[in-house]
């Protein structure tokens, strides 16, 4: 195509390497011989045109990728040796394409052999290489750097033996005036800090230095791209624990460094926008979507269906950060530093804060608030002498006319929600002086006239929510409510998502303190409203359903005169989904969400109503679709709700679930055979639920089951490593089954009985291990003498220290005190009740 113009030349080039790599195993031979041999031909001959150079590289290395390095040694023998061309053309080209084959099949070229010389292909490429880093062409110094940087992190041989040279030629070029090359050379130190830490032990000091003069480069422009390339080093050499302390006497240098990096610049301010009390932004704050989003768990929510409408840019977005600018790593950096260091870097850190706080600058003053939040876990107990100062001053910036300084403001105090919750616990004092008015203050926040700082308002009042309690929050519900319920009539998409999450964490703080008519009037409302505008396949009920979960278990029997239209509407989601997956695609096609969240909701309503629920049950075809959910072959993010459901209506209303136990119980018996880790929470939940039926179960009903069930909980007794989340549950289980089976538990007691008793020793007291104890000690009465006299030891040990056992359990351990103590010697009684003080 030579006698075509360039543009469409590259056009059909760039056609050329994406059909190779796409569809590579339709492409004749005799096509595929003929593309690389004209590739070859153009190394010889190099246009003049750069995109045309580059596009003829793309091409090689999409052939190499996708044909493999030897099949085709030809193209690498050349691409090296116009390396030494006289002709800078073909020397630009083949650093160029090497540089991309670096970049694409690193490990392959590492591990391809010279066929001629028997000897590694990169003994010879690296060396070649190494000298361009100290080429006149500063394109050329980048390149090469950057195509070995891909073997500093593969610890090629063929590198590690020319690490000296390639550090010489490092520190030669370390203040290069070209941008892109002191990012290479950043780039490069950082690689071989990790991957060469002894290597590079003599040379320490020197590269401290050199990166504190790099993350010093914060002027606008190209410069913060090296500090942001520097600002990686620091948070490497914390996670190298074996050189921390060579950091050490650089602090009082590494940290106003990094704390001067933390301000925007002015690039951001262009870029995102001034978000000061200007109405146009106002308004299109309202259209970004929440970063976190709750069901019965947080969880981490991104949204890349934003529009790309400019407005949308706002200080700290998602899409700002994902980029990870030069402020995030900075902030991140500090982070790490105070973890390390503590101390050594609080008391170079307050003096900074101070004098920032004091600045006529608002960008000043917002980036000490930021670094103030950064320092805050790892430094907390050196900076909670200064925070009675501290707070105020936060407080006060909460109602700072500057969009930036609010919104980072709420980020800072949530990060002190654990100092000022026990504030309000120590004195009357401390609640009127930082608790109050944090909590009054961030309330006003989540109704700010910015979208943003509402944002941040709900992330810090649900962080204060997760560290209180309901003696901390009750008191001022009807004023949190008042305010959470505007904000339900105020916000839209993103933030209204983040609310329900702040929602649900405070009734999760709460719990049955909510269930106050007074309250269940200001806060219901709104969120049926919410709930009836939503049609049956809109994403967005998914978080408002998680908040009803909450709701529900918090509110119990206050929440009866929702439960019937939230009852119906779950199940309608549920047997919608399980109908339109049968009819398209099966299990394959099946929208999780829209049969988890309803689960969920569904359990919530459950364990709040308790045998309430019964009536909605019987009405709705809840039953057959849990037994189609429970299918063992559903997808694990299924499972996991449906047999926790299952559980909590075992609990709720047994006679219920009756009609349909014999089908499920195969299909929970087959979980928890199952060893495949990513099905570890459905299998906790089923053994849980198993364990629930087994106490309520008809003794001739359950019989059969017992020995699949023991046959795969023993081995939990003693689990592995990658199970020890099932432990409790499974030991509590097995005991379980011996309140209406005992008689099938005897070889059980024989060969398991002392181990089951070690092991329990660690759970905590609570009605599952009392029930699971009860069952256990019906075995021991039925068969005393399966255990030993080291296991008894045991059991009396477990009795002595019960703290509450329930009166059934008390007059169990009573029978089996008595019933060893008939049947043992005196001697042998002395032995096990030695110490035994129980009543």
């Amino acid at each position: 195509m030579t006698n075509q113009n360039n543009y469409i030349r590259a056009i059909a080039g760039i056609t050329l390497k994406n059909n190779i790599l796409n569809n590579f195993n339709s492409i004749p031979p005799s096509v595929f011989s003929h593309v690389k041999m004209t590739s070859l031909k153009a190394l010889e001959d190099p246009n003049q045109d750069a995109t045309i150079r580059r596009t003829i590289g793309s091409v090689i290395t999409a052939i190499i990728v996708r044909d493999q390095i030897m099949n085709w040694p030809e193209a690498l023998k050349a691409l090296v040796e116009k390396l030494h061309s006289s002709n800078p053309l073909s020397v630009e080209m083949a650093l160029d394409t090497i540089q991309k084959i670096c970049e694409d099949s690193a490990i392959e070229l590492s591990e391809a052999i010279d066929v001629e010389s028997n000897t590694p292909f990169l003994d010879s490429m690296i060396p070649r290489l190494i000298p361009f880093n100290s080429h006149p062409n500063p394109h050329f110094r980048a390149l090469s750097i950057s195509a070995t940087n891909h073997f500093v992190q593969l610890r090629s041989p063929s590198f590690t033996s020319h690490i000296d040279n390639y550090l010489q030629s490092l520190f030669s070029i370390a203040f290069d005036s070209n941008i892109e090359v002191r990012q290479e050379v950043c780039r490069s130190f950082v690689m071989l800090l990790e991957n060469y830490t002894d290597s590079l032990l003599p040379y320490l000091n020197q590269l401290i230095e050199y990166m504190i003069a790099c993350n010093s480069l914060t002027t606008e422009g190209e410069n913060t791209k090296v500090a942001l390339e520097a600002c990686d080093f620091w948070q490497l050499f914390i996670r190298l624990e074996s050189i921390q302390g060579y950091l050490l006497p650089f602090l009082p240098q590494v940290v106003p460094v990094i704390f001067n990096s933390l301000a925007y610049t002015v690039e951001d301010i262009t870029v995102f926008g001034e978000l000061e009390d200007d109405p146009r932004h106002h308004s299109f704050l309202l259209e970004l979507q929440p970063r976190f989003i709750r069901y019965h768990q947080r969880g981490l929510y991104n949204d890349h269906d934003i529009d790309d409408d400019d407005d949308d840019f706002d200080p700290e977005d998602e899409e700002f950060f994902s980029e990870w600018t030069l402020r995030k790593y900075s902030a991140t950096s500090l982070d790490a530093l105070v973890c390390a260091f503590k101390s050594h870097v609080t008391s170079i850190l307050l003096p900074l804060l101070n004098q920032a706080f004091s600045s006529d600058d608002w960008k000043v003053v917002e980036s000490g608030i930021l670094a103030l939040g950064a320092a805050a876990e790892g430094g907390i107990d050196e900076i909670a002498p200064e925070l009675p100062k501290l707070i105020p001053f936060l407080v006060t910036n909460l109602s700072n006319s500057n969009t930036y300084i609010r919104y980072i403001t709420c980020w800072t105090i949530s990060q002190f929600s654990g100092w000022i919750v026990d504030q309000c616990n120590q004195s009357i004092e401390g609640r009127q002086q930082f608790y109050e008015p944090v909590l009054r203050e961030l309330l006003k926040r989540i109704l700010d006239s910015s979208r943003r700082v509402q944002e941040a308002a709900c992330s810090a009042f649900s962080t204060l929510e997760e560290k209180a309690s309901k003696q901390e929050l009750a008191p001022y519900l009807t004023i949190i409510l008042n305010h959470l319920s505007r904000a339900l009539r105020l916000y839209k998409n993103r933030n209204l998502r983040l609310l329900y999450d702040t929602i649900g964490t405070l009734a999760e703080s709460v719990g049955s303190c909510l269930n106050e008519p007074a309250l269940i009037a200001v806060l219901m409302p709104p969120l049926i409203s919410k709930w009836n505008k939503l049609n049956n396949t809109d994403s967005d009920l998914f978080p408002l359903l998680g908040c009803l979960t909450d709701i529900a278990t918090s509110l119990g029997r206050g929440f009866l005169p929702f439960t019937e239209p939230v009852f119906t509407r779950c199940v309608m989601l549920i047997h919608a989904t399980i109908q339109n997956s049968l009819n398209e695609d099966g299990y394959d096609g099946l929208d999780d969400e829209f049969i988890i969240v309803p689960l969920d909701l569904l359990s919530g309503i459950v364990q709040g109503l308790g045998g309430e629920i019964e009536p909605f049950l019987r009405r709705s075809p809840l039953l057959p679709l849990l037994a189609v959910c429970a299918h063992y072959n559903s997808r694990y993010e299924v499972l996991s709700p449906t047999y926790a459901l299952i559980g909590d209506l075992a609990k709720a209303c047994f006679t219920a679930l009756g009609s349909i136990l014999d089908n499920i119980m195969p299909e929970l018996i087959r979980q928890i055979e199952n060893n495949d880790t990513a099905f570890k929470s459905a299998r906790n939940n089923a053994i849980w639920a198993v364990g629930e039926i087994a106490i309520r179960w008809d003794k001739k009903c359950m019989e059969k089951y017992i020995q699949p069930i023991l046959k795969s909980l023993v081995s939990l007794i003693n689990p592995p490593a990658q199970s020890m989340e099932l432990h409790e549950n499974s030991m509590n289980t097995i005991g379980r089954l011996g309140i209406h089976n005992p008689e099938a538990m005897m070889d059980f007691l024989f060969h398991f009985g002392f181990q089951w008793l070690f092991r329990s020793r660690n759970i905590p007291e609570n009605d599952e291990k009392d029930s699971a104890f009860q069952g256990f000690c019906k075995i021991v009465r039925l068969y005393p003498h399966a255990l030993n006299q080291m296991a008894i030891r045991v059991l009396f040990d477990i009795i002595g220290q019960w703290k509450r056992p329930s009166n059934e359990l008390g007059m169990l351990f009573k029978e089996i005190i008595d019933g060893y103590h008939g049947v043992l010697t005196v001697e042998q009684w002395n032995i096990v009740s030695f110490g035994l003080n129980y009543q």
